[in-house]
C-alpha cells in the first residue's frame, strides 16, 4: 500500500486518506475518489491530496476485518458488518464469553496493522453484546500477513458458553437473631442476579443451622428438580467440618473446594450432590455488589465445570472492590478506606438509627464481622 500526497489530477480511483471539502466537492475519508471530483479539484488548482494506492494483493480494510473475524469467532458469536476497517463480534445469546488469551496474543503479534481486542475471559454477556472488535489500522493490509493472522489460531479462540441451568434451589439456615426480612432480602438479591441468565428460584427452604437439617433440605431441593443449589448459612463456613459441608456430606455429597483466592468471596464452598452442583455461599453473596460468588455461579449456570485448578487461577484479578458495610473490612477497622465506610454507613441510615449495626451485619451474613468474606 502506498500512502502520501498525490496531484488532484492523478487521484481518481485512489482512496482518500483524509476528508477534503473544497470547490463544492467532498472527498470522504477512506472512500474511493470519484473521477469527476478529482477533475474538479484539479481544475481549481487544489493542492495535492493525501491518498492511498493499493498494491497487488492488498486487501481493503473492511474485507480484511471481516475475513479475520470469521476466522476468530466460534460458536455462539456472530460478526457484524465491517465498517471503517472494523468488524465487531457479538454474542448470539446470554452466556459467558470464553477466550484463549495466548491465541489472541498470537494473532496480534503477526503485524501492527492487525489488531484484536476482546472482553476478559468468562465475562457474562447479554444477547447482542459486543465481545470483540477486529480493527485493521491502515486502509488496507497485505494479503500475506492477513493470511498469517487467520492461521495464527489453529481453532477459533473465542466462543460463547450459553447459560444452560435454569432451576435453582436455595437453602437458608437460621439462627436466633437472624430476622426473616434478611432472608427475604437475600432471596431477592439472588433472583436479581439470576434474571439476566434466564434462571430462577424454583425451590426454597429455611431450616435450622444444623447439619441434619441442611442434609434434608438439599435432598428435598434435588427431589424438586433443582439443577443447582445455593446454601446461605446464618453463620459463615469456617472449616470443612462446619455445619454446611457436614450437611452436604450427610446427604451423600462431597466437598470439592473450600475457600477461594477472591476477596470478597474467600469463604465460598463448592460441592456436588450426585450430579447436582452445590454452592455454600459466602456472606458477601447477600450483597448485590460483584464478589467471588458471581465468578463461580455464572460458570456453573453456563454448564461449565469448576475445578480446584479453576478456582486457584482466580487469584490474579480476584481483588475486587470492597463491600463498605461488611463487619471485618480487609484494611482493618481503622485502616485506609475508613472514611468511605463511614460515609456508606451514614447513607444507609446506620448513623441515624434507621438501621442498627447488628442488622446491617446480618444483611451481609456476618458473624462477629467474619461472614462477609
Amino acid at each position: 500500500m502506498e500512502f502520501g500526497p498525490v496531484a488532484a489530477r492523478d487521484s481518481a480511483g485512489l482512496i482518500a486518506a483524509h476528508t477534503v471539502r473544497a470547490e463544492g466537492t467532498t472527498l470522504r475519508k477512506g472512500r474511493p475518489i470519484p473521477a469527476e471530483a478529482a477533475q474538479r479539484l484539479a481544475e481549481s488548482c487544489h493542492p495535492p491530496i493525501v491518498a492511498v494506492r493499493l498494491d497487488p494483493g492488498d486487501v481493503g480494510e473492511d474485507e480484511a476485518a471481516a475475513r479475520l473475524a470469521g476466522a476468530l469467532g466460534g460458536e455462539g458469536l456472530a460478526p457484524q458488518a465491517a465498517f471503517t476497517g472494523r468488524c465487531n463480534l457479538v454474542a448470539q445469546a446470554a452466556g459467558l464469553f470464553l477466550v484463549e488469551p495466548a491465541l489472541i496474543d498470537a494473532v496480534n503479534a503477526v503485524d501492527e496493522a492487525i489488531t484484536v481486542a476482546t472482553l476478559p475471559a468468562f465475562r457474562p454477556v447479554a444477547a447482542g453484546e459486543m465481545v470483540a472488535t477486529i480493527k485493521i489500522i491502515p486502509y488496507a493490509v497485505a494479503g500475506a500477513p492477513l493470511e498469517r493472522a487467520c492461521a495464527a489460531a489453529p481453532r477459533p479462540p473465542m466462543r460463547l458458553a450459553p447459560y444452560r441451568l435454569t432451576r435453582i434451589g436455595v437453602v437458608s439456615t437460621l439462627l436466633p437473631g437472624l430476622k426473616p426480612a434478611i432472608v427475604t432480602k437475600t432471596l431477592r438479591v439472588l433472583a436479581d442476579r439470576l434474571a439476566p441468565t434466564g434462571a430462577g428460584i424454583v425451590s426454597e427452604s429455611r431450616v435450622p443451622h444444623a447439619a441434619g437439617a441442611v442434609a434434608e433440605a438439599l435432598a428435598r431441593a434435588a427431589a424438586e428438580g433443582a439443577e443447582l443449589v445455593v446454601v446461605f448459612g446464618a453463620s459463615a463456613i469456617a472449616d470443612r467440618r462446619d455445619v454446611i459441608p457436614a450437611g452436604l456430606e450427610a446427604a451423600g455429597g462431597r466437598v470439592e473446594q473450600f475457600g477461594m483466592p477472591v476477596d470478597p468471596g474467600n469463604l465460598l464452598l463448592l460441592g456436588q450432590l450426585g450430579s447436582l452442583p452445590v454452592i455454600g455461599a459466602p456472606g458477601c453473596a447477600r450483597s448485590a455488589k460483584e464478589n467471588g460468588f458471581d465468578f463461580v455461579l455464572h460458570r456453573l449456570l453456563a454448564g461449565l465445570s469448576v475445578t480446584r485448578a479453576d478456582i486457584v487461577r482466580l487469584g490474579v484479578g480476584g481483588l475486587l472492590s470492597e463491600i463498605a458495610l461488611r463487619g471485618q473490612p480487609r484494611a482493618g477497622a481503622d485502616g485506609p478506606g475508613q472514611e468511605v465506610r463511614q460515609e456508606a454507613r451514614q447513607e444507609s441510615g446506620q448513623e441515624t438509627g434507621q438501621e442498627t449495626g447488628q442488622e446491617l451485619g446480618e444483611e451481609l451474613g456476618q458473624e462477629a464481622g467474619h461472614d462477609a468474606a
